[in-house]
């Protein structure tokens, strides 16, 4: 069968697959529909949908989690805190990267960092009465959205599309003037418009968040990985932005996943503010018989959920997070094929009648990097998605992240061969011909 695949056959995969709107679909599912087309049409598609690592693992983590495994470590639960290595490296990359001090003991291995949320979102939904509500600075990862509905957590959100600079302030603060947030999440690089936060953003994220006693959850699964400056360099400014320089309320996630290309071991960190560490809540003490977030956090919510992280994996990261803060691994030189493969594909997409959503930083575009939006002529953001499909190419709606513009993302992590991007421009000129 021949491109555009036809629109009954489209339909039809739908409703055997019961989504009753492409544009809600979660990543997954728009993976499957261009799986199910693609057997079908005997088509290779383009999938630019699903954020799989397209770089090669560490061989130093690799390495390290073998050693451990053949040492036994297999038979032997983890310590719930976190092995200490993993602990002590997890502190010096943090000093080494983003220029802050974070005490060993708040840094705590989780199942990646989608375990990392979904108990960090728990765990602030407990700390006072009256604060019961996760605000997403949007649009943001679609999945953390789903685990606050799963929770039963109450959310809100704003598009951050018109409120940059000097107008994210007010609207920061017409939320947290309720009283009722409880904790604030956005990513930074962002997935999926790939923006980054400034530093003047964040130091007015982190004054609100102090003034209105809300948990700041930074999300740094592309750390470093902002390609216009000289970011990386170990103990080196200018350091990854981040709002643990402006508050003490504040929780950090970072992972394996990208950074070293880690995402089958589901291994992440989230580090937790000395400050918030140590903080007592009379809440926590009637819930899990202990008062302090970080005693609560590790033994009663990480405890119930996984009873820890993987061992052998928490070796992995720590040998990971050592070479990098000792300078022998270029974690973001690694990365930044990802930004090549950008700049690429979105001059394709650009010459081909669409625009990038998601544009600037300021007075800056914004870098290329592991994902970029584009919007197509006035479509909406799931008939551009279902259209894509039969073309061909698989994205999601950036409907299903929080963005009230319309759009997909698109992830060039799986673009690894030449031959990719001739079929990614081949199709975008019949798609162009076929929308005029």
């Amino acid at each position: 069968m021949k491109l555009p695949i036809d629109k009954n056959v489209f339909q039809s995969v739908l409703d055997k697959m019961d989504i009753m709107d492409i544009s809600c679909a979660t990543i997954r599912q728009a993976g499957a529909v261009a799986g199910t087309l693609e057997n079908m049409t005997e088509t290779e598609f383009l999938h630019l949908e699903m954020g799989i690592p397209g770089l090669l693992p560490v061989t130093s983590g690799v390495e390290a989690e073998k050693k451990a495994l053949d040492a036994g470590i297999a038979s032997k639960y983890p310590v719930m805190y976190g092995i200490p290595e993993l602990k002590k490296q997890s502190s010096r990359f943090l000093k080494a990267f983003l220029g802050v001090d974070v005490d060993p003991t708040g840094c705590i291995p989780t199942v990646g960092s989608m375990q990392g949320s979904f108990t960090i979102f728990l765990l602030c939904s407990q700390l006072q009465d009256g604060k019961d509500t996760v605000l997403f600075i949007d649009p943001g990862f679609p999945v953390q959205r789903t685990q606050t509905r799963i929770l039963g957590i109450s959310s809100e959100s704003f598009d951050i599309y018109d409120h940059r600079g000097e107008r994210l302030g007010p609207e920061l603060e017409r939320h947290l003037r309720s009283g009722r947030i409880a904790a604030i999440i956005y990513s930074s690089p962002n997935n999926p418009a790939w923006f980054n936060l400034t530093e003047d953003e964040l130091k007015t994220i982190g004054e609100l968040a102090t003034r209105y006693d809300a948990i700041v959850i930074e999300d740094l699964a592309y750390m470093c990985m902002d390609f216009r400056k000289p970011l990386g360099r170990p103990n080196q400014p200018p350091y990854q932005p981040t709002v643990a320089r402006y508050t003490d309320n504040y929780i950090i996630m970072m992972s394996g996943s990208k950074m070293f290309s880690y995402a089958g071991q589901r291994i992440a960190v989230v580090a937790v503010s000395p400050f918030l560490f140590t903080r007592e809540y009379e809440k926590l003490k009637g819930i899990y018989r202990m008062a302090r977030l970080g005693d609560a956090y590790v033994f009663g919510v990480l405890y119930a959920a996984s009873s820890g992280t993987s061992h052998s994996a928490q070796y992995a990261l720590a040998e990971m997070l050592r070479a990098a803060a000792d300078g022998e691994l270029d974690f973001v030189s690694a990365a930044s094929e990802y930004a090549r493969r950008a700049g690429i594909t979105k001059r394709m997409f650009i010459d081909n009648g669409f625009h990038i959503v998601y544009s600037m930083d300021g007075e800056e575009p914004v870098s290329d990097g592991f994902f970029y939006t584009v919007g197509y002529k006035g479509m909406q953001s799931g008939e551009l998605m279902g259209e894509l499909i039969r073309y061909g190419m698989a994205t999601i709606s950036l409907s299903t992240t929080g963005s009230r513009q319309a759009g997909v993302r698109v992830c060039v992590s799986q673009l690894n061969r030449p031959e990719q991007f001739e079929m990614l421009e081949e199709r975008l000129r019949l798609f162009a011909a076929d929308h005029p």
